[in-house]
């Protein structure tokens, strides 16, 4: 139990740096594209930002994850590993597109006693940002241990 726990804690701090990652590179593809006037052409830029932010942090992950976090399967190819890897991960990235969706276009826009409470950016940006990131977090770290991890 205490090496699962280590486990699970290793697995926080990478999932925080690579969060930190996603997170700075999604903001700033939100700022380019509002700044650009992109946003008005396309409602959903934010969508673009999250896969941007996403798939950047997921090559940090993959480096990091096997560094620190899981013991690689001897008789698995490093080839094969990466793309269980980025399988898991881009299903991992529909987690976060659809929870982004949902939480945004879905619940914010349609619920005013919602838009009352919080701006637009901090329900697309903050809120519905991070509960998404958890979301996939807690996907990742099952889906790696069971797929990836020596036994």
């Amino acid at each position: 139990m205490k090496k699962l726990l280590a486990q699970i804690a290793k697995f926080g701090v990478v999932g925080v740096i690579c969060f930190i990652i996603d997170y700075v590179v999604y903001r700033i593809f939100n700022v380019v594209f509002e700044t650009t006037g992109f946003s008005n052409a396309f409602g959903q830029y934010y969508l673009i930002s999250a896969f941007m932010g996403f798939t950047i942090s997921v090559v940090c992950n993959y480096i990091l994850s096997f560094k620190f976090v899981f013991e690689r399967k001897e008789d698995m190819s490093r080839k094969k590993e990466f793309v269980i890897f980025l399988i898991l991960s881009i299903i991992g990235l529909g987690i976060n597109e659809l929870c982004l969706w949902l939480g945004y276009d879905v619940i914010y826009l349609n619920l005013s006693w919602i838009q009352k409470i919080m701006s637009p950016g901090f329900a697309k940006d903050v809120f519905f940002k991070f509960g998404a990131t958890g979301v996939v977090m807690v996907y990742n770290f099952i889906t790696r241990k069971i797929f990836l991890e020596k036994k």
